[in-house]
């Protein structure tokens, strides 16, 4: 029996789920710290940190395409995907140390140098993330394995993302007395950089060994290497592919929501919620429940409803819960600040809404490893790198996208720079109240009803599968039940 027709062990997918750690503390830092820290502690205004962090995730993202096809068309001893996989760790480490330290210097010159930084950082990722997606398809084809697999790389990323966050407010954000409000303390992020470096490298280390046997095994056995695609006209093509083409617009919204929601958190939970070290130490540590749940919960949704209805129903709870506790702020009905109720009724919201989202996140990885078998069915060719990196092209471009509009939005309201929670006008907390919340609701409404129009489904993609194993005469493993 072929290797990848083989169940994948638990042991695999664990190790396969544990180099998204490096994913995790970086998307976490891009997203939550890193325009904050540019902007409140550096001084640098937030319409140009969240412009530089914009262009640099673009540019990144349009790298990504060269990155998949070059891991397509990589023949080495090792495989197509692990000479990247095991050469990417030392450039994590090395860009992610140097963009939490900028000099000190005119705003120009800091603001190139932001962009820079966040260019090669993302880069040093890409390097990684592309043939790591890539792998997915190529672990297992069976429908809902993919997406017990999938759901391991969002449990470790978001616990590597949430549990450095925690510690870095719990720990290395801490009150001084030449910096009474925490998250001004510059110190506390020169350390978060160093030890959040180090753990991105050792994990994708261990996840390009965890999954070197079996990959490295099937592609030295294979009879003949697969089929790419080589040109650019045929890149383009398979991002023209009907179904991909479809996720990707459902992508679209839901992950400019999510670089929405965590660009403005930080500003959210201290301006509205007035939250000090202890509820934010809390906050970011009780997220992690909601990846555990989404863990827990997926794959029994996934099956009940189908991949594409699970990730629209999902959809909708996310924006009905995780906006509910603003809208109730805004009619002055949810506890207020200072409030016992406060923290625990917010949390409650927050951590089911999230654990939704991540959901949808699962699912969207899932369905993308199903689009590259149906392009295999089509046009004979296995093009995971291009599809892997189409994926985080669309993901890095609106995630660019939901920080440029945060940062648009904190130049809308008028917060001031280096304001202390409490000392904000009402008139402009509610103004981001507003904002933040209708626009949410909107994204993530055209984003449910997006992914009711991706058309693979289960029953077809087995019927695909048998198709091609009969091709390569190959036996089918029955699907997982």
């Amino acid at each position: 029996m072929s290797v990848l027709t083989d169940p994948l062990p638990t042991r695999t997918k664990v190790l396969y789920g544990f180099g998204s750690i490096a994913y995790g503390i970086k998307d976490n830092g891009f997203a939550t710290f890193l325009l904050f820290y540019y902007n409140q502690v550096i001084g640098l205004r937030a319409d140009l940190v969240s412009l530089a962090i914009a262009i640099a995730l673009f540019v990144d993202a349009f790298i990504d395409p060269v990155i998949g096809q070059l891991t397509d068309r990589t023949r080495t001893k090792i495989g197509r995907r692990h000479p990247w996989l095991y050469a990417s760790a030392i450039p994590i480490c090395i860009t992610w140390l140097l963009l939490w330290h900028p000099p000190e210097a005119s705003e120009m010159v800091q603001f190139f140098y932001l962009l820079g930084f966040a260019i090669l950082v993302r880069l040093a990722l890409s390097l990684n993330e592309v043939p790591a997606l890539a792998l997915l398809p190529e672990l297992s084809r069976d429908y809902h394995d993919r997406t017990a697999i999938t759901r391991y790389r969002y449990l470790f990323g978001w616990a590597g993302g949430l549990l450095l966050m925690f510690f870095a407010y719990a720990v290395l954000l801490v009150p001084t007395e030449e910096y009474p409000d925490a998250l001004l303390n510059a110190d506390g992020y020169t350390t978060y950089a160093i030890i959040g470096a180090f753990v991105m490298a050792f994990a994708v280390l261990v996840a390009a060994r965890g999954t070197h046997k079996r990959i490295v095994t099937a592609y030295n056995e294979a009879d003949k290497l697969p089929q790419t695609s080589e040109s650019l006209k045929e890149i383009f093509s398979t991002f023209k592919f009907r179904p991909f083409a479809l996720l990707m617009l459902a992508g679209v919204f839901a992950y400019t929501n999510q670089g929405i929601i965590f660009a403005l958190s930080p500003y959210l939970l201290t301006h509205v919620w007035l939250f000090g070290q202890t509820e934010l130490s809390i906050y970011s540590l009780t997220l992690f429940i909601a990846a555990i749940i989404a863990f827990l919960i997926v794959n029994y949704i996934s099956r009940r409803f189908g991949k594409s209805r699970s990730a629209c129903f999902m959809v909708v709870a996310s924006i009905i819960l995780g906006t509910a506790p603003y809208w109730l702020y805004l009619a002055r009905l949810f506890p207020e600040a200072g409030s016992s109720f406060l923290l625990p009724v917010f949390l409650v919201f927050i951590i089911l809404g999230t654990a939704c989202g991540i959901c949808v996140l699962i699912l969207t990885m899932s369905m993308m490893a199903d689009v590259t078998d149906a392009y295999e069915y089509e046009y004979g060719k296995r093009s995971e790198g291009v599809f892997a990196s189409g994926v985080w092209l669309m993901q890095k471009s609106v995630g660019a996208l939901g920080i440029l509009f945060a940062g648009l939005i904190i130049a809308v309201v008028q917060l001031p720079d280096k304001a202390s929670p409490g000392s904000v006008d009402p008139a402009i907390v509610d103004n981001l109240v507003w904002i933040f919340a209708s626009l949410t609701v909107v994204i993530g409404l055209i984003g449910a009803w997006t992914f009711t129009l991706f058309p693979l489904g289960e029953q077809d993609h087995n019927d695909r599968v048998a198709e091609i194993a009969k091709a390569a005469a190959l036996p089918v493993r029955p699907p997982v039940s």
